[in-house]
This record gives structure tokens, sequence and C-alpha cells, in this order.
């Protein structure tokens, strides 16, 4: 049976050295209070210390110095493995000054190792990363000089390669549900996510580790209903009920909405209609490319999230079912620090089965942000000099949807765009070149997707290109664009230019609704 304790009491569980896994995405699922106790150990105390975390999606805000933020200080951790990096920014710069040693995984490879750990597997098989930075034949997903060993290898399974990510062994888990009985049994009602809290808790039991869970609530009498316990006691160590409201919130912003956690059979609402800006301009393109036939989608993070948006404003969101990566389905999901929660999602599935899920080809066409392109074909979004973002779930998504399609502006960085008469106006383009020779890390293969046969497409605010065999093709324009001032003198490498280069639909560029009909 479980035992009761305080907050303050977990630091004293975790030993220096101590492998632990941690759970959340963006603001959900991060038991805060526990954290909290351990980073004041850690600064009061220099204790628990060379800690190894393991982490499958970013979480926390860095303004606040929530989530992950709290692991990121020197002595305190020795080794990441992580999918996203860039909520917690700290941890990169540990990474950079080879203070840690440091690994970026796809989100939905370590979400699944979590799983196979749990099973006591030697490690998790997953075609996933192949031609990425996570190969081992560019560089294994390390990301630093001190970090020398091999977890990841390339098979070849089958008749085709595959990558072999090395399992790892966990002695904590710190988690986070709504309620606990006294048994330890723990529920979830009020989580907009289950994430992979179950795998975690399998994982550490199996290696007979302490699980450790924060919750909102202790039901005095009676126990939790059996298929409304997310994760059984008999997985569960020890229980903190979280005396400040403020650690156990539902989302970085948010206490508590109902929204997110309930369905209702009804058509979506018409949101507040957008401004015409480069976003709207680009989300238009992108919303065009969709048809009735592509009933399973996912938005990115960032200028993505904008084309529900516009299939709300044309009356098309309704031939859609949105998903998000950490598992939610249907609904209309949230941006920024909600992300990752959705309103009124017709189903929640835990982490690890929604990659499943991606990795199989569930997707019929998803939407993610352009950060580098470059003249294979290659996109960027995971590391940018110094930065790490690390690669979240844009590598499961990107290599396995049906169809794929990079979105964002042309340039950045002081751009200044307006419309006029259905005409795109630049009045200052930006100082940075996203279509560069050679990306800086390669975060989507344009090989791998071209011996794949996948359908990719490029949109920004003045120009939409295609991928083929031959390479990068220009296939549209903007009106009101000069193709060498404002296209080819703003890359760095010549596109292929279509011998049937069009101009983009006139409707995209007037400020009113487009009468799109999917």
């Amino acid at each position: 049976m479980a035992q009761f304790i305080k907050a303050n009491e977990v630091p004293e569980l975790i030993k220096d050295g101590m492998t632990v896994f941690l759970d959340g995405f963006v603001g959900i699922g991060i038991p805060e209070e526990l954290y909290i106790a351990v980073e004041k150990s850690f600064l009061e105390k220099g204790t628990p210390k060379n800690l190894n975390i393991m982490f499958a999606a970013g979480f926390g805000n860095s303004k606040t110095g929530t989530g992950l933020n709290r692991f990121a200080h020197k002595g305190m951790i020795k080794r990441v493995i992580g999918g996203h990096w860039g909520l917690a920014p700290n941890l990169g710069n540990l990474v950079n000054s080879n203070d840690i040693q440091g690994y970026n995984f796809p989100q939905g490879v370590i979400a699944q190792m979590f799983r196979d750990i749990a099973a006591n597997k030697p490690g998790t098989i997953s075609h996933v990363g192949l031609g990425t930075f996570v190969d081992p034949d560019l560089q294994g997903g390390k990301l630093n000089s001190i970090t020398k060993e091999d977890i990841v290898e390339k098979l070849h399974l089958n008749g085709r390669d595959v990558l072999f990510f090395k399992g790892q062994k966990g002695d904590i888990a710190l988690l986070k549900g709504t309620t606990s009985d006294c048994e330890g049994n723990i529920s979830m009602e009020e989580e907009p996510l289950t994430l992979e809290t179950l795998s975690i808790a399998m994982a550490i039991k199996n290696n007979g580790g302490k699980v450790i869970v924060q919750v909102k609530k202790k039901l005095e009498e009676g126990y939790i209903q059996p298929k409304e316990v997310r994760i059984p006691g008999i997985l569960v160590d020890y229980v903190v009920v979280a005396e400040n409201p403020e650690n156990h919130k539902q989302t970085l912003l948010v206490d508590y909405n109902p929204e997110y956690v309930t369905r209702k059979n009804e058509a979506p609402s018409i949101k507040e209609v957008a401004k015409l800006d480069e976003r709207k301009i680009v989300a238009r393109r992108c919303a065009m490319l969709l048809n009735r036939d592509q009933k399973i989608l996912n938005y990115g993070i960032g200028m993505p999230e904008m084309i529900a948006n516009v299939l709300n404003e044309e009356q098309q969101e309704e031939y859609f079912i949105p998903t998000v990566e950490p598992g939610a389905i249907g609904g209309t999901p949230e941006g920024g620090l909600n992300f990752g929660a959705s309103i009124y999602p017709r189903a929640t599935v835990d982490q690890p089965y929604q990659f499943d899920f991606y990795d199989g080809g569930g997707i019929d066409a998803a939407f993610l942000g352009l950060a580098q392109c470059d003249r294979n074909g290659n996109i960027n979004v995971s590391k940018f000099g110094p930065k790490i973002a690390g690669c979240g779930g844009f590598i499961n998504i990107t290599q396995n949807a049906k169809s794929v399609v990079f979105c964002g502006t042309f340039t950045a960085g002081g751009l200044d765009v307006e419309v006029k008469d259905g005409k795109l106006v630049i009045n200052q383009d930006g100082k940075i070149k996203k279509f560069i020779s050679d990306v800086e890390q390669i975060t989507f293969s344009g090989d791998v997707a071209r011996q794949n046969n996948k359908k990719v497409i490029y949109v920004t605010e003045r120009a939409v290109f295609e991928l083929t065999k031959d390479g990068v093709v220009l296939t549209e324009i903007a009106p009101g664009v000069d193709l060498e001032k404002h296209i080819l003198n703003q890359m760095d490498f010549k596109p292929i230019i279509s011998e049937n280069l069009k101009l983009m639909d006139e409707r995209i560029f007037r400020d009113e609704k487009m009468g799109l009909v999917l």
C-alpha cells in the first residue's frame, strides 16, 4: 500500500547518481510541487546531484522556471535523454558548455521506449529517425562532444534499415494524477492527457525503483473504480497531495477547464476572425491543400495552429479530425502554453499508442513549421547555432504522415508584409533567410521522403514549393511578388522553376471569407 508523504520528503528518496523518469507535455502532467522540493534540496544541500533524467516531451515555462527548468543546474544533472529541449533552454546551455551529456531522440520513440523498458525488452526498434541527425550515420542523437556512448545503432531487419534504441534503467518516477485512494490507485479525471504515466510507472517498478505521484486530492473513503484507475496502486510507492493549488494546475495557464476533459456533440462555434497577416496567408494556402478524404490531421505548434482557425472561419472544420501527438483525438486543439489540450476531444489515448498510430501512417495530412529548408528539401527545426530546440514529435509525424506540409514565412527577423487589392506587398524583408544551401541539422530528410515517394509541400506567404525526385520545385508565387527580387534573391540556392508556374489563389489575399469548400 502506498505511503502518503509531504513533498519535502521526496528529495530524501532520490540518491545521488540515480536515473529519474519524468513526464509532461508543455504545461500538462507536471508534478510541480515535487520538482520544487527536489530543486530546493539541491540548491540548499547540494543533493540529489549527478542525476540522469529521461523525458519524451518538453514541459515547463522558461520565463517562470517551471517544469524541466528546475533541473537545469550545474552539478544537479549528469545526463539527459530528451525529446524536446526548447522549453528548458538552460538544459541546452549546460549541453553547450559540456557540463552535461545530452541526447535528443524523437518524442514518440522515447514514449515507446518507456513502454518497452517496462517489459524489460533490450530496446526499441523503429524506422523513425532514419536519415536525420538521430541516425548513427550522422550524429546518433548526440548533442555535444562529451556524449560518447552509442545508444542508437542501425540494423537491417526484414529487408529494411531500422534504428535500435538501447533500453535504459530507471530508479525514480515523478508523476502527476488527480485523485488517489487509500491504496494508491491513481485517477486522472482532471488531466487533459494521460501521456506515458502508466508505462513509466511500470518501467520503474519492474526495475525495483520508487514511483512517486503528486495528486490534487485523496479519496478518504471508498476506492477509485477499476476502469477509472490510470496508475494501479500496486505500482505506486508514495503519494503527495499538493498543498499549493498553483503547483497542481491543469496547464501552465489554466487551473481547471472542464472543456479539456469532456465531450460535447455540437458544431464548432465560430471563433474570432484572425487578421489577414502573413500567418493567415500561409494558413489559408495550407487549408486549400486539404480535401474531405483527408480526415485525420496533425497541426504543429506555432503557425500551423492558424489552419484550424481558417477552417473554422470557412465553416469547414467539421469535416476533419485534428489530433495532437501526446494523445488527444478530435476537438479543437489549443495553442501556446495550453498546447497539448483540446477543447471537447473525442478521445484521449496514452502517448505511446498515439505514436503507434502515427508511425503506422495513421495521419492523412500533417502541417508542421518551416524554420530552415535546404536544396535537398531537408528541414531543420531542432538546432539553431547554440540554441537546442529538440525534435519533439516532428520526426515521427513528418516521416509517417501520408502527406506533409511545411509552413512558415519566407524570411524571418523583421519581415513586414501587407495585402492590397488582392496582392501581396513586401514592405521589408526579414534579415534571416530560411531557404539555405544546407540546414544546420537534419530534422526531416528530403532524401528519405523521396525514397518513400512521400508528398511534401512547402508553403510560405509568397511562394509554394514541392519536393520531387529532381529536387525542390517552385510551383506558385503570390500575386504582386517579383520572382527575381522577392524569391530567388532571398534564397541561397536556386530551386527548379516549374514550367507551369502559377499565381497563388487571389482569394488568399483579400480581407474577406474565401468561400472555401473542400
